[in-house]
């Protein structure tokens, strides 16, 4: 299956699924590892009832990294079987504590090169490549 991206205006807003943010904080990366894996993930989650995208995707950063002070940007809308919204966010604060699933956040230089290290690795690195060709991270 194929990563495809899209303007936000080309996707009608009831089809979204999933956020997915690319956050950085200080430079550089912030990724997560869930609790029950050995793999790192951009935070992000599926859209609840009555959520806007940009709802879902402030409660997934806030969920997933502690985040309380960021930037949150568009970048685009993307597929992958379902559609999805893709943000960008710069973390200025986190809290002390995470209150989800995930076991921890690290901040890398980089992001993974290796596709062992990440959790999906059919998707993660297409949509990190596609906010770098925006110019959005």
């Amino acid at each position: 299956m194929e990563v495809r991206f899209f303007e936000p205006y080309e996707v009608e807003d009831h089809l979204f699924k999933f956020a997915v943010i690319l956050a950085r904080s200080g430079g550089k990366w912030v990724l997560c590892r869930h609790r029950d894996r050995t793999t790192w993930e951009n935070p992000g989650g599926h859209r609840e009832p009555g959520e806007t995208m940009e709802e879902t995707a402030r409660r997934e950063l806030y969920e997933e990294t502690g985040a309380i002070a960021y930037t949150l940007s568009p970048v685009c809308a993307y597929s992958f079987g379902d559609y999805g919204m893709l943000y960008a966010a710069d973390i200025t604060a986190f809290e002390k504590e995470l209150h989800s699933e995930i076991e921890e956040i690290a901040l890398w230089e980089e992001v993974p090169s290796r596709p062992e290290k990440w959790t999906y690795p059919h998707i993660q690195p297409y949509l990190v490549a596609e906010a770098v060709r925006r110019g959005l991270v």
